[in-house]
């Protein structure tokens, strides 16, 4: 079993990298396979909104997303980490989960499976937010779970941290180290 984990923060050795870090780690002591993309690093083109995907042919800027999405194809549990900027996800994240729009046409207008490989995937995600707020997460959440469902990855749930924002600051959290990392050998128990 493969778990990929992708980091959306784009700072380095982030609160959700760390949380994410955890999470892989115990599903790596629970026997999965491991990989950890982060966004940050990666040059992800916006979507332009031209349509050329429209007939299924894909997307037809080639850049580090295709490298992405061949690892979702290839993972049957997805994580994903981000810290919420104004109430949603980072650019470098939010431009990988717009280039979905290839398989969202697949999807829903062509009534194709999105992705190439059968696997039965599901997704979790890691959020972390500086400043506390019943709706805090609403808005990223919301669209995690559309990236997730346009992909046919079962949502599995929300691991929310509110009031952490200072870098490394949930390093100091040992019941949010443990939580990711129980949580990551859950995930691998479960399938």
């Amino acid at each position: 079993m493969k778990v990929l984990g992708i980091a959306g923060s784009p700072r380095y050795h982030s609160n959700s990298g760390i949380l994410l870090q955890q999470v892989l780690s115990g599903a790596k002591s629970s026997g999965a396979e491991i990989e950890a993309i982060s966004t940050r690093t990666l040059k992800i083109m916006p979507c332009v909104h031209c349509d050329v995907c429209q007939n299924g042919d894909g997307c037809f800027e080639q850049d580090d997303a295709q490298d992405v999405f061949k690892a979702i194809e290839q993972a049957e549990i997805i994580v994903l980490a981000s810290p919420i900027h104004f109430m949603g996800l980072p650019s470098h994240l939010k431009a990988l989960v717009d280039r979905t729009q290839q398989f969202w046409h697949k999807k829903y207008r062509l009534q194709q499976p999105p992705l190439s490989s059968s696997l039965s995937r599901q997704g979790l995600f890691i959020a972390v937010g500086g400043r506390n707020g019943e709706r805090l997460f609403e808005g990223a959440e919301s669209t995690v779970k559309a990236f997730f469902a346009c992909l046919n990855i079962k949502y599995r749930g929300l691991l929310a941290f509110p009031s952490t924002d200072a870098p490394d600051q949930i390093q100091n959290n040992q019941s949010a180290l443990t939580l990711a990392f129980e949580t990551g050998q859950k995930l691998v128990a479960a399938i």
